[in-house]
């Protein structure tokens, strides 16, 4: 049984995971119980989670509702009431840095010295010369470094949302947009332009205010879809970030933006097009 948060599923979770029959997480976060004012902004949602879970052939996922209540349970009772009492383990399998209990007092080292099931610690994992973890792949994410954060994640950063109305600019400019409203609970790729894959078709991904008209509207997310013509309105969209473009900037004119709205979108086909040649298999 492999212990822990797990936000965003990413290769030092995988290690932690490897081997296991069964995943135990919780929901929500325990730092929103805990600490409120420091609950990070997600990678993944609860259902994200368990499907990327579902994919390392794990049996099942187990979901503790975190609450203030459970919070309070010491680390011991936490070992002795869920552990053993309610889930019988008898492998236990958690990562270097992970802490448990009231007070996140209990540590691996505490599940290592109880004798009722054996305990596997699993060293935090490096990738380039840097710790996987959390909350630097949010912070990479939040910078615009998706490509570096799908390498963390093992996996290109994902995002999802409803398919809402907007102002239609971006079909007067030839480019119609499917718009998602950014979730408050999860982490945003920082304003600029994306080369991703909107639930698996190529699409040029703007995130921000759009600076060259006055909308008074707040951030949003605009993803134009290659070759697609459809109606998306109120279809849940999934977005795979592949590689920023540029920055989000301001330009003199409509056409000028259109000109580079075609750059971008050619450039979106081109790396779609690379990915999906270094994805076949050699003959």
């Amino acid at each position: 049984m492999a212990v822990g948060s797990f936000d965003g599923v990413h290769l030092g979770h995988r290690e932690v995971i490897k081997g296991s029959d069964s995943v135990l997480t919780f929901d929500p976060h325990p730092t929103s119980i805990v600490a409120p004012r420091h609950t990070p902004r997600l990678l993944t949602s609860l259902q994200m989670k368990a499907e990327l879970v579902r994919e390392l052939d794990v049996s099942e996922l187990i979901v503790v509702p975190f609450d203030a209540q459970f919070a309070a349970r010491s680390a011991q009772q936490f070992i002795d009431d869920v552990l053993v009492e309610a889930l019988s383990a008898t492998h236990v399998s958690v990562g270097e840095n992970f802490r448990f209990g009231n007070r996140a007092k209990g540590d691996p080292s505490m599940l290592a010295k109880d004798s009722r099931f054996s305990t596997r610690i699993t060293p935090l994992l490096e990738v380039e010369g840097e710790i996987v973890s959390s909350s630097h792949i949010r912070g990479l994410v939040l910078a615009g470094e998706v490509s570096k954060a799908s390498r963390f994640l093992g996996l290109p950063f994902q995002l999802r949302g409803k398919v809402v109305h907007g102002d239609e600019r971006g079909r007067e400019l030839g480019f119609p947009t499917a718009n998602l409203i950014p979730g408050e609970a999860f982490v945003c790729p920082g304003h600029g332009v994306y080369a991703c894959l909107a639930d698996g078709r190529p699409a040029a991904v703007n995130i921000g205010v759009r600076p060259t008209f006055v909308t008074g509207r707040g951030e949003l997310i605009e993803a134009y879809i290659l070759d697609f013509d459809g109606d998306l309105y109120g279809h849940e969209l999934r977005l795979d970030f592949l590689e920023r473009l540029r920055g989000e900037r301001r330009f003199e004119s409509a056409e000028d933006l259109i000109e580079q709205m075609r750059r971008d979108v050619e450039r979106t086909r081109e790396l779609v097009a690379e990915r999906s040649s270094s994805d076949r298999p050699s003959q």
